[in-house]
């Protein structure tokens, strides 16, 4: 059982190469991120005097190492992403021992930059599958946060049909059974679910509707309040940063055209609005109701740590 008793808010930033205006991985984009997008957020909370736990893939790790150890010195966990966020190398379509490599390489390359042990994972684009709780046992990971407990995706990322053990799982954090991070169990990793209201509570959503968001802040508060479940909210550095100045095409990532249509085209018109400067209020508006309501901010490592499960 948790018995955590004060309201806890876990921040996590997802750090990757990922364009969201021209809906590709583009090392330009990676580059802006680390100049521009990570000085934002770790300005914001040094303002704030939080801690949060950042998540790096390592495909912008290669290319800008230094975007790792910037953040050491605010005290933020270093946490993993993944080796790579190409759409075809996800954890559910690679078997036990590629993942297993995956995991591997990523943690060593993490801990080397940061002097921190990496115990920390979240899959790319979330999505996993029977292989990954024993790879990240073996490869030396303690918690996972891939699961939103009760998000539901429709075919609004790939991967979705995947994705419906999502309703089910648990909403608080919780042992995973060994073959399945979305079921509870008497495995070894624990899970940190993001939180959810069927639509993602995460920095697209806050950006895309701000007013839907406010209610789902209030609901998600209510339930934290009660619960004592700990708020997990999932924001990146490439919202804050503007490449609307280039050209674009959307580029199409699947022959599937049901795919194509909702997970490429549509959602890359979807997910431009309030990008750059204009998502920069509406975070700090966000994070305002937290310290105003007196929410504990730390990393997923250190409220794990205080668990009794």
């Amino acid at each position: 059982m948790n018995r955590l008793v004060n309201n806890y808010c876990l921040i996590t930033n997802d750090v990757e190469t990922t364009s969201i205006y021209f809906n590709k991985l583009r090392p330009e984009t990676g580059y802006k991120v680390w100049k521009e997008g990570m000085p934002i957020l770790l300005d914001i909370y040094e303002k704030y005097k939080i801690k949060t736990t950042f998540f790096f893939c390592i495909d912008i790790v290669k290319l800008y190492p230094e975007v790792v150890k910037m953040v050491i010195p605010y005290g933020h966990e270093v946490a993993s992403h993944g080796y790579s966020h190409e759409v075809n190398e996800t954890f559910d379509s690679m078997g036990y021992t590629k993942q297993l490599q995956h995991l591997i390489l990523s943690k060593k390359i993490l801990e080397d930059l940061s002097g921190q042990e990496v115990i920390s994972f979240r899959a790319p684009a979330l999505r996993i599958n029977k292989f990954t709780p024993l790879a990240l046992l073996e490869a030396g990971y303690r918690i996972d946060s891939s699961v939103p407990s009760q998000r539901f995706d429709f075919f609004l990322s790939f991967g979705a049909a995947n994705k419906f053990k999502w309703i089910l799982s648990p909403r608080k954090p919780y042992r995973t059974d060994q073959n399945d991070l979305t079921k509870k169990g008497t495995g070894a990793i624990l899970e940190i679910p993001l939180s959810a209201t069927l639509l993602p509570y995460m920095g697209t959503t806050l950006r895309l509707t701000p007013g839907l968001t406010k209610v789902q802040r209030y609901l998600l508060h209510i339930e934290t309040k009660t619960t004592h479940k700990p708020l997990v909210f999932d924001i990146h550095p490439n919202e804050f940063i503007d490449e609307s100045s280039v050209p674009r095409t959307i580029e199409r990532r699947t022959s599937n055209f049901i795919s194509f249509f909702f997970a490429d085209l549509l959602r890359s018109h979807l997910k431009v609005k309030n990008l750059g400067a204009r998502a920069l209020p509406l975070y700090t508006d966000f994070l305002d109701f937290y310290f105003k309501n007196q929410y504990c901010f730390t990393t997923i490592r250190d409220y794990s740590s205080k668990l009794i499960l």
